[in-house]
């Protein structure tokens, strides 16, 4: 990783390869693990690294090699910079970690369907898995998780294949552990869930847990503990950046949506009036403001208001449950287990397990942790 760090030796190294890897999302994860690994900053936001872990096996930070798709051609330390301009990383760090950020960048390959790319489906798979299989051959890693951070896409029409359900069937092709941090299809497309199951990898999602919706799910298993009748929740989200930007489309901004209505739907028993509304603000860069505004009823019909305001960076956020789904999966994958891995949902809004009360959620990540500990 960094200077300041030794390499790990071939083979104990476990690659990452972002989907989206010129984001902002996985600048702040590559920038933010050189920084961690090389002692330059503490591991604040990463639950990994908390003491209840230890014991789980987890590839440490330095043994991380990352790589990547992306249809953007900007550099990776050019990336780091210009987020370092809008205060999302310390202004010092792009340059402390610019070896970590080259080297990345040299395994990052272009990603598609570009416009005018006639290939089809298979063509199209079997290249991305192909760069994913050549990634892990050149770094010699002993395995790698493919973790999609791409922008978020609108539902696929049925039959269509979204370029997210492509790199996760590229990412079965590789041999690979799976992570869908979007609300994008990715693994849950129709024809890609027979064979997630029958490939004998493990994957997670959908769409990270980090702003608004973690503190729905910790809300609203409150109001339905206590009794107190939820009848209308809606919300506001004001964002810049390249999310901000592809959740203008309506299919996008649905397709986000729906994990913030499950979290409530599921820990209510039902869905209160109210809608999310999404807003692009250019202006705003990496930084989002979220209003939620709870209207509930308690004793004897008395009428009450809870109202919230979030401002957060979400690449902050979701920067460090990236890197705690990369270790999680690959050490589930060098157990060997396999499948849809529900005791991840503590990260996602939509998660492949039941219930959305993230107390609920992280006595099952902490069991999680102890089974991977486990000797075989």
């Amino acid at each position: 990783m960094s200077s300041h760090a030794k390499t790990p030796a071939t083979g104990t190294r476990t690659g990452v390869w972002l989907v989206g890897a010129r984001g902002s999302v996985a600048t702040t994860a590559v920038a933010g693990c050189a920084a961690v690994a090389a002692g330059l900053l503490p591991p604040t936001g990463m639950v990994t690294a908390t003491a209840a872990f230890e014991a789980a096996g987890l590839p440490p930070l330095p043994s991380l090699v990352f790589g990547g798709h992306d249809t953007s051609s900007t550099p990776l330390p050019k990336r780091a910079e210009e987020l370092a301009a809008q205060g999302v990383l310390p202004h010092w760090l792009p340059a402390a970690v610019q070896g970590e950020l080259e080297a990345t960048d040299g395994h990052i390959r272009t990603g598609g369907p570009l416009p005018g790319d006639e290939r089809g489906t298979e063509d199209l798979i079997g290249a991305f898995a192909t760069d994913i299989r050549a990634f892990v051959r050149a770094t010699g890693c002993a395995r790698a998780v493919v973790v999609n951070v791409a922008s978020t896409e609108p539902a696929p029409h049925r039959g269509d294949w979204p370029a997210s359900s492509l790199y996760a069937a590229a990412a079965l092709r590789a041999g690979c552990a799976y992570v869908n941090f979007t609300p994008s299809a990715g693994m849950r497309h129709p024809q890609l869930e027979a064979a997630a199951l029958a490939s004998g990898l493990p994957y997670a999602g959908r769409d990270g847990k980090t702003g608004q919706t973690l503190l729905r799910a910790v809300l609203a298993p409150m109001f339905a503990r206590r009794a107190l009748s939820v009848r209308a929740w809606s919300g506001t989200n004001l964002l810049g950046g390249g999310d901000g930007a592809a959740l203008t489309d309506p299919g996008a901004a649905a397709a986000k949506n729906t994990g913030k209505e499950r979290v409530l739907a599921d820990s209510l028993g039902r869905m209160p009036q109210g809608q999310v509304h999404i807003d692009d603000v250019p202006a705003l860069g990496d930084w989002k403001t979220a209003w939620d505004h709870v209207a509930f009823e308690g004793f004897l019909g008395t009428r009450m208001v809870l109202q919230t305001i979030w401002q957060g960076c979400d690449s902050a956020l979701a920067a460090p449950l990236v890197l705690d789904l990369a270790r999680l999966l690959a050490r589930a994958h060098e157990r060997g287990l396999s499948g849809p891995r529900p005791e991840l949902g503590f990260y996602f809004k939509d998660g492949d397990g039941d219930g959305a009360c993230l107390a609920d959620q992280y006595t099952a990540l902490l069991a999680f942790a102890e089974r991977l500990g486990e000797s075989r």
